[in-house]
């Protein structure tokens, strides 16, 4: 080898890292028969044939000579390497399509084009098709060498023999290297210890024997970590980082890992079934996923076509209207144009009307000045009034279209969510309203909901104010994750209207159907029920809350039965709130269960509480009445005088009115009894003014007045319940949060 050879030897780049090169940038895998087209890069001789075949035309026979009737090579049937290397060949002799030798058969062909995968140029081969393109020898002569590089290096060679060294046939795990049959026969003759070394395979891969310890290398392994789940050497158990580990010897590691690892191989044995069930299972939802992607894409192309069009013919309509708009003023400017260009043009008029000013004769100059005259004057008024024919802005066309902009923007995937509906049921509107609303039955996430309100009247304000606040119509709530919501700093006594709407994916549903709440006359009064004043341990029980209390028949009161005398009355057993009213207006509302036989509720005194729980009752007395505190006969009668309580009767599913004068009474007549019965509300509420001295009933629900009264605030009043036989009442939730939550 010459100087310059080694020199060039030394320097050149291993075959090994040229891969990247030899690849065919179609089918990714090393050229086979490479082709060189116009663009200087190179395809594969049959990627190229499958290009054309995409393109819908014929592989080789389309363009090329040989499909020629006068062409000698059109007897070949089907094309070949050997063919295409024979136009190689003579493809400088033959020349180009545009040549003189170039003589077109009876059929004409087709011209076919590829794009080329490297520039992406479109590639036009003419009528001959690939019969036009050269083979690239060199490149071939090159992948050659690679595939040849590559066995070689695939290829394990002997360690032992001198060059030129044989393929090895086996590899010796205790020598580490690899014997071709002589070379192996010779270094582990039999009747030695070699003889009984352990062969494999030809590989380069020689692992030990032993697996040693990676931190103490001298160190065969012969434990098994618990913690770290890895074998370790005895050195590491005594004072390395496994010293406090748990650890168990390898031979009950192996067997247990072996179980374990037989166990998982098993079952998967016995779920063959299963899993060809699955897969076929997932072969359907790939079939299913790929049909839906194309259907998707489908109908996202016609949505967004549909959108081109509208654009186009919008775009149409404004561009027409553009133009008419400008050839209208054009025409209008150019028509005043030619009047001012006619100006100039009778320069000339003025000499001339010098000249007829020079005329001496009279009625000469009268003659002939009273036109001149005229056309001067027509010429100084255009030129003393000048307006141009039209406005050159174009103002009124400014087209706006950030709103369309951030709509497109926001366009995504997913359907309309239906919308929810309010829960009436559940729904509670005081001061503060706490709203539900069950979402629709798609069973589709949602992202978050939006409630709107607005108040639509109340009292104590003019139209002319109702009107002014309500302007700004629907107020929003901030997103809200959840079914429910609560909204603050409601006027009271007045009629809001809510409604609310879903949002998934930046699509908003339909707002659900309004509805309707009319907030209480007074802010909503937080209490409980209190245990620590007369309340009877025998006769009532009260829940842990404090915001429930039932009546029921105990023990004392079956071993006093014998007492009970006909056409006596049976004693009230009397419940307050632990929190008492001493100035302001203040609602709560509560709910008496339907069953309940006898309740009684209302506002009481501190005076009058007294009275009702410490003084002793004749309850025997069939004159006694327990709600006036005295043995006056008849609660009616007394109405019209101001009591420190007032008391209610609600039982058997009814509510009755006391009988009073026009004057306190809503929608009763003291002279008819029916009417005093009303069916009872789900929910009743109370309303205390203590400065005016009154105190109002109302249907919760509706928030309709059923009954009102004078009361003597003369004290601190308190909600008063009073239970008799099987009863029970429950306090609202908005009457018992605030405390609760304490």
């Amino acid at each position: 080898m010459s100087a310059e050879k080694r020199r060039r030897s030394s320097t050149s780049v291993p075959i090994k890292n040229i891969e990247r090169e030899l690849i065919c940038p179609i089918c990714k895998e090393l050229f086979t028969h490479p082709l060189i087209l116009p663009c200087q890069h190179s395809v594969c001789h049959k990627c190229v044939r499958e290009l054309l075949m995409l393109n819908h035309e014929d592989s080789f026979d389309a363009g090329s000579e040989c499909s020629l009737p006068g062409s000698p090579r059109s007897r070949v049937p089907s094309p070949s390497m050997e063919r295409l290397d024979r136009l190689v060949r003579s493809g400088g002799s033959r020349g180009s399509m545009s040549s003189p030798g170039w003589r077109r058969g009876s059929v004409t062909p087709r011209v076919t084009a590829i794009p080329c995968p490297g520039c992406q140029h479109d590639i036009d081969l003419g009528e001959r098709g690939i019969s036009m393109l050269f083979r690239n020898f060199t490149l071939e002569n090159i992948v050659e060498r690679y595939r040849q590089a590559a066995r070689a290096a695939v290829a394990i060679t002997c360690n032992i023999c001198k060059p030129p060294q044989q393929e090895a046939t086996k590899s010796c795990m205790d020598c580490k290297a690899s014997f071709c049959n002589e070379c192996f026969k010779l270094h582990h003759p039999w009747g030695t210890p070699k003889a009984q070394h352990e062969y494999v395979g030809p590989t380069t891969n020689f692992r030990p024997k032993v697996l040693m310890c990676p931190e103490h290398e001298m160190e065969k392994v012969n434990m098994y970590c618990e913690v770290c789940r890895r074998p370790v050497c005895h050195l590491c158990k005594l004072g390395g980082s496994h010293a406090n580990h748990k650890v168990t010897s390898m031979s009950s590691a192996y067997k247990i890992l072996k179980e374990k690892l037989a166990k998982s191989i098993h079952y998967l044995i016995s779920k063959e079934d299963q899993v060809r069930t699955q897969i076929t299972d997932l072969e359907v939802l790939i079939n299913q996923t790929e049909e839906n992607g194309q259907l998707a894409e489908r109908q996202a192309n016609e949505h967004f076509e549909h959108l081109f069009e509208t654009l186009q013919e919008r775009k149409s309509e404004m561009l027409k209207s553009i133009e008419q708009s400008r050839s209208r003023r054009l025409d209008q400017l150019k028509v005043q144009v030619e009047e001012y260009q006619g100006m100039l043009e009778n320069s000339g008029l003025v000499g001339y009307a010098q000249e007829v000013l020079k005329e001496t004769d009279q009625s000469c100059f009268v003659q002939t000045a009273k036109q001149l005259h005229t056309r001067i004057q027509k010429a100084t008024e255009s030129l003393r009034t000048f307006h141009p024919a039209s406005d050159p802005c174009f103002d009124e066309f400014v087209l706006d279209t950030s709103k369309e902009e951030t709509l497109l923007k926001e366009m995504c995937f997913g359907g309309v969510p239906d919308p929810p509906l309010i829960d009436l049921s559940n729904s509670r509107v005081y001061n503060e309203a706490s709203i539900f609303w069950r979402l629709s039955d798609d069973h589709l996430p949602t992202d978050h909901h939006m409630l709107e309100y607005r108040r639509l009247g109340g009292p104590n304000k003019s139209p002319s104010q109702e009107d002014s606040e309500d302007s700004g119509g629907w107020r929003t709530t901030d997103k809200v994750y959840g079914p429910s919501t609560v909204v603050s700093d409601l006027d009271p006594d007045s009629l809001y209207s809510f409604r609310v709407r879903s949002c998934r994916n930046s699509m908003f549903s339909p707002h659900s159907p309004e509805v309707t709440f009319h907030t209480p006359p007074a802010p909503a009064f937080g209490f409980l029920f209190s245990d620590k004043c007369g309340f009877s341990t025998d006769r009532l029980i009260l829940n842990k809350r404090r915001d429930a209390v039932e009546s029921v028949a105990s023990m004392a009161f079956l071993l006093a039965a014998e007492r009970v005398q006909t056409g006596s009355y049976i004693g009230l057993d009397y419940i307050i709130g632990d929190t008492g009213i001493s100035q302001g207006r203040h609602y709560w509302a509560f709910k008496v269960e339907p069953y309940s036989y006898m309740v009684k509720v209302g506002v009481a005194s501190d005076s009058k509480l007294l009275e009702w729980f410490h003084n002793p009752r004749d309850t025997s007395s069939p004159r006694y009445d327990h709600d006036s505190g005295h043995d006056s006969g008849s609660e009616d009668t007394c109405y019209e005088l101001s009591q420190p309580f007032t008391l209610l009767t609600l039982g058997m599913g009814k509510l009755f009115i006391p009988k009073t004068s026009s004057s306190s009474t809503l929608g009763a007549t003291s002279g008819d009894p029916g009417s005093r019965v009303l069916p009872m509300p789900q929910r009743l509420g109370v309303c205390l003014d203590y400065d005016a001295s009154r105190v109002f009933f109302y249907d919760a629900d509706t928030m309709r007045c059923l009954y009102e009264r004078q009361v003597d605030c003369s004290g601190t009043m308190y909600p008063a319940f009073g239970l008799m036989g099987s009863a029970k009442v429950q306090l609202e939730d908005f009457v018992t949060a605030k405390r609760l939550t304490f």
